[in-house]
């Protein structure tokens, strides 16, 4: 009889438990917000050779000056890296790398010594990838293990100008391109109908006469057996689309056609002011179309219901303009033109002349008021800002702090979070940015793997957390130096405190009314654990930062 009772009685029990366990409320699962992302740039060519064997293609063996000709890193490279779990240690979850497409053949001299277009934006043919990066099997190949590790992918598109003339690659057709005059930047038209720099055809997006494809292209696509095909896709995007065959749509179609096939997730767009801002809405448009297409045929490898991310570079824009652009004679809305995001060119100045409290709170102001619906992306180097925000990579760890803790989408420069040098004897110009990652560095310098786990753990945090930065911001204390940050969307919401600037040893943090007294939080960077009492908390570690996380 007893035993029956026992039975009878766990029964009830596990009863009971289970259905408590079935009524309890899950968490809301974190979603993957663009504003808060952890983005990671790198040059192409530049961030890791993974084909060591490829050889130099289309006769590119002249002599070039310093870090102006191919260096080998490629698609596979990234891969590797991807492999390797280098971009899950930084807390990345979306990577833009230069453009693939095929580059002009030939070199220049820019009065720099001979420059091939290993960078990626001289392009000469929009359909295909240059064999020097790789191909449309290795970006395939990367994109899907890019996904399976959380990671979006943006490329870099080009539409403003095709890549310079030389004695193999020839100008495009009048009816494409302008060869001058050369841009005064003293106006919009200044601005837009015109050439970056000498022989840098620049592409007549404004134009609404029909054109052609050039004769050199007809030729080449015949050569390679594939005539038909983009005779045929080109017809039918034309059909479906009602577009004109002008320069600038066939240049969109060219590059949605990316988004189709691979499921890229994003793309970041090139010298974006240079064109007339009803492109990029038309592009926007297209690129939206492509990633619906994509992932009704491919709906096992859907990501999230997030749309397709546009990022615009417009020279010399700052979060403080707001919405607008200036161009002296006429104001321009990039965001009401096909863009969620736009590249912060004036963070650098920002994090150089604000404390971190006067940093965050503008930028949450800003990004939550007049910006809110957007986001901006902060840099503190580039591929081609000659002024960084640490050319002589003296202050690593602040710039972890100021860059991947600033409210905004975060871009980290290949080699920012290893103190790649900017300084390299015997270049010229841009050059001296673009030096190959210091890989070697990391496995020998022990003040660089000390720098890349400072990176390391400030992204993932911000990673982990999206309220780091998508959040609203406030400051909790003055002194020791704590603040909080708050994100909800929908059922999932998120929360963290952090210090900075404090004393190593045993520190006591206020964490104000964002965790309640009993709650178990970790300091995610060194990883101690505590109980919040009385509204604070006793974190006893070496380091002078602490980011708290609810366990």
């Amino acid at each position: 009889m007893k035993k029956i009772i026992v039975m009878a009685l766990l029964l009830f029990t596990g009863a009971a438990v289970a259905q408590k366990q079935k009524t309890k409320k899950a968490p809301a699962e974190k979603p993957f917000i663009w504003e808060g992302a952890n983005l990671y740039f790198l040059m192409t060519d530049r961030f890791c050779n993974g084909n060591p064997d490829r050889q130099t293609y289309f006769g590119r063996e002249k002599k070039t000056g310093k870090l102006r000709g191919f260096e080998g890193g490629d698609l596979r490279g990234i891969i590797q890296k991807i492999d390797e779990g280098y971009f899950d240690k930084l807390g990345v979850n979306a990577i833009w790398f230069t453009p693939i497409v095929e580059q002009i053949h030939d070199g220049v001299d820019e009065g720099t010594g001979l420059t091939y277009g290993f960078h990626g934006y001289w392009t000469r043919d929009w359909t295909a990838l240059d064999p020097n990066f790789g191909t449309k099997k290795d970006l395939k190949e990367l994109v899907e293990k890019a996904h399976a590790h959380g990671i979006r992918i943006l490329l870099d598109g080009v539409i403003n100008h095709t890549g310079p003339v030389t004695d193999v690659d020839t100008v495009w057709p009048e009816g494409w391109v302008r060869t001058g005059p050369q841009c005064d930047y003293k106006s919009f038209e200044g601005t837009t109908a015109c050439t970056l720099v000498k022989n840098l055809p620049d592409v007549k997006t404004e134009s609404n006469e029909e054109v052609g494809i050039p004769d050199f292209l007809i030729e080449k696509w015949k050569n390679e057996g594939r005539y038909e095909q983009e005779m045929q896709s080109l017809e039918a995007f034309f059909k479906r689309t009602g577009y004109k065959r002008t320069p600038k749509n066939y240049i969109i179609k060219w590059l949605t056609d990316y988004v189709s096939e691979f499921g890229i997730d994003g793309y970041r767009a090139d010298t974006v002011k240079h064109t007339d801002e009803g492109v990029w809405a038309d592009f926007k448009m297209q690129c939206t179309y492509a990633f619906e297409l994509w992932k009704k045929k491919n709906p096992k490898k859907v990501l999230d219901n997030n749309g397709f991310y546009t990022i615009a570079e417009v020279y010399n824009y700052g979060i403080s303009g707001g919405q607008l652009f200036d161009f002296g004679d006429r104001k321009v809305n990039y965001f009401e033109n096909g863009f969620n995001n736009m590249i912060n060119f004036e963070f650098k100045w920002n994090a150089a002349q604000l404390d971190y409290e006067a940093l965050f709170s503008k930028y949450s102001e800003k990004l939550h008021g007049e910006l809110k619906g957007f986001s901006v992306l902060n840099y503190i180097s580039s591929h081609d800002d000659g002024a960084p925000f640490d050319a002589k990579r003296e202050k690593p760890y602040e710039s972890a702090i100021k860059l991947l803790l600033a409210p905004g989408v975060s871009q980290t420069y290949y080699g920012d979070e290893t103190a790649r040098s900017l300084v390299i004897k015997g270049t010229e110009g841009d050059a001296t940015l673009r030096s190959f990652m210091n890989w070697d560095d990391i496995k020998t310098n022990a003040e660089t793997q000390k720098i890349l786990a400072h990176w390391q753990k400030i992204g993932q945090f911000r990673k982990n957390h999206t309220a780091v930065g998508a959040g609203i911001h406030k400051q909790i204390s003055v002194s020791p130096y704590t603040f909080s940050r708050t994100f909800s969307n929908g059922k999932y919401s998120d929360a963290v405190v952090v210090g900075l600037s404090l004393a190593k040893g045993k520190k006591e943090i206020p964490v104000g009314k964002i965790f309640k007294n009993g709650t178990k939080v970790r300091d995610a960077y060194s990883g101690k654990k505590a109980t919040v009492s009385n509204g604070k908390v006793i974190i006893d570690s070496q380091s002078d930062i602490v980011l708290l996380e609810k366990i």
